[in-house]
């Protein structure tokens, strides 16, 4: 395998995400991508492809441009968030956009008015731009298509053809997908690329999968009583459909279990405050559909659970690969009920718990999740919060867990047993001569 040479630039870009050095498939990557103009990487998810496709692209932008020089194409406004956070963290002297349903339409019709070098997007809502004027596609000289086989299965088809037939045709491009491709649609302009499969580093062997029966009317209960045995080892549990996500969680309400849910029925914001709960420690659990499978920026899943079973072995497989990924362990679970038909993808053994006696109560997570009502907007940094709620609010950095920063507010992670007394310290204090609400997050 060709060695990437690495600069002092890019060394820096890993120093800020602190990465201490590429794995293998990113060095092909970059590398790869100093010689071709085309690429396709096949790769799983949690594998670091955003960092494989960023390094190079970054590289390859032009200092000084007025327009749009590349799109990042993804397909759910998770993904197009966590990208640009990514490329945010890198600290680069480039000017970055995300636009996605949900999000203010005017915001993004102002970042236009200097127009950044990269942006980071949802099919509907570029092609939206590119019909109303606000975004000339013609200029663009990259696009990554990440998750490309994702976005075609959301049927985002004719927004992609949109925003091609606005392309001038002469742009490089990158593809990623968690899965083969066997044929590309007609309006890429590409029919030759090369293409990297990169399953290699996946070890299977080190995913534990087990199956619990039980009867149609325990279902709900032995979820419960699985989970409890976690502790505080974080779950994601698989429905597929949000009805189904939804039982689950007013079931957990009735126990009054802190947990987190996701699916494509939640409003933009809800989904948004949903995860970064969960990426906080601030819920262990996360309930969710399909959309959950893959893309998503979330910690290293210690347990899978298949509430209901998939529709097919490759859903089965993207479910499975939030955990056991890059060489850590993991186990997955599918709960079977007596009138459930198991289906010819499951492997392995069934797994009888004995759940006899007082049902045991899951863990409260370490963390509490604390709402800031300011932000970006408000000139509002991490190092900020960071700031009042040591100053001000009295706590250590070590009782200080992940800090978000979105464009009107702030969520952060707090040790659950002084949470309390951080809100009782700190609203109606003042940040950048803004005076702030703060209350735990809902």
């Amino acid at each position: 395998m060709m060695a990437v040479n690495m600069n002092n630039t890019n060394a820096k870009y890993l120093e800020n995400l602190s990465i201490a050095s590429l794995t293998p498939m990113q060095e092909e990557v970059i590398a790869k991508l100093q010689q071709v103009t085309n690429l396709i990487l096949v790769a799983p998810t949690g594998s670091g492809k955003t960092v494989a496709f960023l390094i190079p692209l970054i590289n390859r932008l032009v200092p000084g441009k007025k327009n749009v020089q590349a799109f990042i194409i993804a397909p759910s406004r998770e993904l197009a968030i966590q990208i640009e956070q990514v490329f945010r963290n890198m600290k680069t002297s480039y000017k970055v956009s995300c636009f996605y349903g949900g999000h203010s339409m005017q915001i993004e019709r102002n970042s236009m008015s200097e127009a950044p070098a990269v942006i980071i997007g949802t099919p509907g809502r570029i092609a939206d731009h590119i019909r109303r004027g606000t975004v000339d596609a013609s200029v663009v000289e990259m696009v990554v298509l990440d998750e490309f086989d994702k976005s075609l299965q959301m049927g985002f088809h004719k927004e992609l053809r949109e925003i091609f037939d606005s392309l001038n045709g002469k742009q490089n491009h990158i593809l990623t997908s968690a899965t083969n491709l066997k044929d590309l649609p007609d309006f890429l302009p590409f029919r030759e690329a090369e293409t990297l499969t990169y399953f290699a580093n996946e070890v299977k062997s080190r995913l534990e999968q087990k199956i619990i029966t039980c009867s149609s009317s325990e279902k709900l209960d032995t979820l419960f009583r699985l989970i409890a045995g976690f502790g505080n080892e974080v779950c994601l549990v698989f429905c597929n459909h949000r009805e189904a996500v939804d039982r689950i969680s007013s079931h957990f309400n009735e126990q009054k279990y802190e947990h987190s849910v996701f699916h494509g029925g939640m409003d933009q914001i809800e989904r948004e405050k949903s995860l970064i709960r969960f990426r906080g420690g601030a819920t262990n659990v996360l309930v969710a559909t399909d959309l959950a499978a893959r893309g998503l920026d979330i910690p290293e899943i210690r347990h899978v659970v298949h509430y209901q079973l998939p529709p097919d072995r490759d859903s089965f497989i993207h479910r499975n690969g939030r955990t056991a990924r890059m060489h850590a362990e993991g186990k997955s679970y599918v709960i079977i009920a007596d009138d459930d038909v198991k289906p010819e993808y499951i492997d392995g053994k069934t797994e009888k718990i004995n759940f006899s006696g007082k049902p045991q109560r899951p863990k409260s997570p370490v963390y509490e999740c604390l709402y800031v009502s300011a932000g970006k907007k408000d000139k509002i940094s991490k190092g900020d919060i960071a700031g009042l709620l040591i100053k001000k609010g009295g706590v250590s950095m070590d009782e200080i867990g992940l800090i978000t920063v979105l464009d009107h507010s702030c969520y952060v992670s707090v040790k659950r047993n002084v949470s309390d007394a951080i809100v009782n310290r700190i609203t109606g204090e003042k940040i950048k001569k803004t005076k702030i609400r703060v209350e735990i997050a809902n």
